[in-house]
């Protein structure tokens, strides 16, 4: 698998790079999620920028069984990661007849290093790496537009389906806002896409952030300070097309305004 993982890799970068959609997936999809992260480590190695962070999705229901696993990660590099002030808006790159969406999320920024050999986490442990929690808005995004109907372990193999991070104001007292319930709403060219929301309860944020720890542990990759962790969508993924606009409002924390651009090739603006 390996030679073919890093030619599958070789063309999922170049098409990031240059800005090129893909007719369809460049040889075999992957059978299972194993493989799949062999790929996306080899697109890792391939990629001329460092991590900041990492995306967290959901395994689609159907495949929840055949592949071993509710969640799956991503990488998010440190140039598509932007700062949102208040009432102004962010641009990100979109990959013109590849796939785009915008997904509300709960952001951890960690403050600790992981232990390199802790491979099993507790909810109370991985809150003790955590330095403070933001809203941000994840911009998913694939030259292959047909990415998610493909499932898992062709989202896998592309980075995570991931194609940036707009990181908004972090909210003060956190844990205890998280216990008390979180929302959010998506709007697109001014209507309501999606509500959603986060609490402290099972399967929330910090389920998310045991996972991804015990994940990237297996993986020799364990998270770093500094680093982000962007939980999971709680509106739902929400298609965007080049020339439209989004609002994200979370309520108490404000909003977060964006618009869809042409990717420029090189991987690193916009036309």
């Amino acid at each position: 698998m390996s030679s073919t993982a890093r030619d599958i890799a070789g063309s999922f970068v170049a098409a990031r790079q240059h800005a090129e959609a893909l007719k369809g997936f460049p040889g075999e999809p992957p059978q299972n999620l194993e493989a799949s992260y062999r790929v996306q480590d080899e697109a890792i190695a391939l990629w001329p920028d460092d991590i900041a962070g990492w995306k967290i999705g959901r395994v689609p229901a159907h495949q929840v069984a055949e592949l071993g696993a509710e969640r799956l990660a991503g990488p998010i590099f440190k140039h598509l990661v932007w700062r949102a002030q208040p009432g102004a808006g962010i641009d990100f790159p979109v990959y013109e007849n590849g796939f785009a969406a915008v997904e509300a999320e709960y952001v951890f920024r960690i403050g600790k290093d992981a232990p390199a050999d802790k491979l099993s986490w507790t909810q109370d442990e991985a809150v003790q790496l955590i330095e403070a929690m933001h809203v941000g808005v994840e911009t998913a995004g694939s030259p292959l537009a047909t990415i998610n109907d493909l499932g898992a372990t062709v989202v896998v193999a592309d980075f995570g389906n991931n194609h940036g991070l707009i990181l908004g104001a972090d909210i003060p007292d956190w844990r205890a806002k998280l216990e008390q319930g979180l929302t959010a709403e998506t709007f697109i060219e001014g209507a309501s896409v999606g509500k959603g929301g986060a609490s402290a309860a099972a399967d929330g944020p910090l389920d998310a952030l045991v996972f991804l720890l015990e994940h990237l542990a297996k993986r020799g990759k364990p998270l770093k300070a500094g680093q982000f962790v962007s939980t999971g969508a709680v509106t739902g993924v929400h298609d965007i097309r080049v020339g439209q606009h989004s609002r994200v409002s979370f309520n108490g924390a404000g909003d977060i305004l964006c618009s869809a651009v042409k990717a420029a090739p090189n991987g690193k603006g916009f036309v």
